[in-house]
This record gives C-alpha cells, sequence and structure tokens, in this order.
C-alpha cells in the first residue's frame, strides 16, 4: 500500500453518536404511543428522515424537522404545543451531550500523525460538527478537516482532488460501509471498517468482504497492527 493520507470518520468512529439519537428516539416514540405503538412511529419517522435527507442533511437540527413533522402527521395535526415543546427539547439535549472518545482514539491519532496525513472527513451539519470536534479536542492531529453535506463518490473526488493524491494513496476508517467504505473503495482507494454497536439502518449495507483493499477490525487500536 502507498498511503499518503488516512481520512477518519468523526461520528461513531472517534467519539460516540448514533447511541444518543436512538436514546431520543425512544422517548419520541413513547411521547407519541397514545397514538401509534413505539415501532410504528419509529418506522414513521425513519420514512420523514429519509425523505427529507436532501432537504436537510444529516444531523441533530434535521433529526428535530424530522420529528416535528412525523409527530404533525400522525396525530393528524392535533399535536398539542407542548408536546412540541417537548420534542424541541429533546434536540436541544442532544446538542448538550458530552463528547466522549472511544477507547483508543488519541493512541491511534497520535501514533498515525507522524506516519500520514491524517484528515477527519466526516458528514453532519457544520455548527454541530465544529462543536464536537472543539470539545473533543482532536483538531491538533488532523492535516485538513471536511465536513460534508454527503458522502458519495463525487464527494470523496473533490477531497481527494484538494489533498492532491492519487485515490490509491487514500485510506479511509470509519464505522459506515455505506458512506465511509464503499464510496472510497470504487474510487480505487482503500477503506477501514470498524463496527460500532449501533447503527443506524438508512447506513447498513453489505460488507465488501472479497475487496482486495478492504479490511475490517473490532476496535481502532487495532488498526496500528494493519499500519
Amino acid at each position: 500500500m502507498k498511503i499518503k493520507v488516512i481520512a477518519f470518520d468523526a461520528d461513531d468512529t472517534l467519539w460516540d453518536n448514533e447511541l444518543y439519537f436512538q436514546e431520543v428516539e425512544k422517548k419520541f416514540c413513547e411521547l407519541l404511543e397514545d397514538f401509534l405503538p413505539q415501532h410504528t412511529v419509529s418506522r414513521e419517522l425513519l420514512q420523514t428522515e429519509i425523505k427529507n435527507i436532501s432537504l436537510y442533511g444529516y444531523g441533530i437540527k434535521a433529526f428535530m424537522l424530522s420529528m416535528i413533522e412525523t409527530a404533525i402527521r400522525i396525530t393528524d395535526k392535533n399535536i398539542k404545543a407542548e408536546t412540541i415543546e417537548k420534542i424541541i427539547g429533546f434536540g436541544q439535549e442532544l446538542l448538550e451531550k458530552p463528547v466522549l472518545l472511544i477507547d483508543g482514539v488519541e493512541e491511534v491519532l497520535q501514533s498515525l500523525k507522524t506516519k500520514y496525513r491524517l484528515v477527519m472527513a466526516t458528514k453532519g451539519d457544520l455548527l454541530d460538527q465544529e462543536r464536537k470536534l472543539k470539545k473533543s479536542k482532536l483538531a491538533e492531529y488532523f492535516h485538513h478537516i471536511e465536513i460534508m453535506s454527503e458522502k458519495k463518490e463525487a464527494d470523496f473526488e473533490k477531497l481527494i482532488h484538494h489533498l492532491d493524491i492519487q485515490p490509491n494513496e487514500l485510506m479511509m476508517i470509519g464505522n459506515s460501509i455505506k458512506s465511509d467504505i464503499l464510496p472510497v473503495l470504487n474510487l480505487g482507494g482503500h477503506g477501514i471498517h470498524i463496527p460500532y454497536h449501533v447503527t443506524w439502518i438508512h447506513e447498513k449495507a453489505e460488507i465488501p468482504i472479497h475487496h482486495e483493499n478492504f479490511r475490517q477490525v473490532e476496535r481502532i487500536k487495532d488498526v496500528l497492527h494493519l499500519l
């Protein structure tokens, strides 16, 4: 491998994230269980989120708007202002969550920083991701920070061009096969998948176990054994 740049996803790769969203989703479903069973509310919310990605992108504010829209729909517009206020409070609760680094993250970044250019390549709301990065105190490890609205091949092509490297000189490390790994593999780069114990269903995809540039490890510390 002629790796020059290693890019890291942020949410659920460097720090915990999806777990918080699922905790809030549970509260949301409980709030509306007088109208529909909790599992049905959850399904309706997912449909709303996927529909709204092209409008709002990803992140807490998009999640909050989708919760409000879902609540209005499934209550047939009979939702009370107090309930909407609670939903907004759920979103604000997410914004105030601490940033907890996944075990081994700083050790890995410290070790790799002297050998490669490190990049943080994540998607989501710009303001929220900047907030989490600041709280994480990890910015010093990265040569470049890219916060994308989406993670598709075209988005990684732009990143590769910006970094002035060839696709096969990039390695992407992340928890999402769909967003972190497949686009980079399709461009000719390398990918290391680190599964997170909770995954948003929209991010699930088939694991490319037979691809020559693909690796999977259990923990981020295991990356050091490959590099």
